[in-house]
């Protein structure tokens, strides 16, 4: 029953990302041309509506759907952590065209070519594993 929930969180999820055109590629090149408002339309509401919602989760100590509190730890600030994670990032979604939500939306989609980039992302997620403790956090 919990694995049903989050199946239909995630295809509603999915259907909202592709009614929006995020996972569209010449969206995603407009933006990094700095053409097309669009794309930062979209991060921009959704930057917006976490900070909203986590004050919300915050003030009125909200619970999970299975009724555990939210807890949401500060993190601690670093430079180095966001300069390097974020470039990371940024380099593998301006080569792929793709970040890891929308790649499993391109694949129920049919675009086949997404698997390699599933396959680079889970080795990328496991390298981090290993080399996790000799990171800056």
């Amino acid at each position: 029953m919990k694995f049903l929930r989050y199946l239909i969180i995630g295809i509603i999820f999915g259907i909202t990302l592709a009614k929006a055109e995020v996972i569209s590629w010449y969206r995603i090149y407009e933006m990094f041309k700095f053409q097309s408002f669009h794309m930062y339309g979209v991060i921009g509401s959704a930057v917006l509506l976490g900070i909203i919602f986590v004050q919300i989760i915050k003030r009125f100590h909200l619970k999970s759907l299975d009724g555990e509190p939210i807890v949401i730890n500060p993190k601690q600030f670093s430079i180095p952590r966001y300069l390097i994670g974020g470039s990371i990032f940024g380099l593998g979604w301006a080569m792929t065209g793709a970040c890891p939500g929308p790649m499993f939306i391109l694949l129920g989609n049919g675009v086949g070519v997404i698997l390699v980039m599933i396959a680079a992302a889970l080795l990328g997620t496991y390298t981090y594993g290993l080399l996790r403790s000799k990171l800056p956090h």
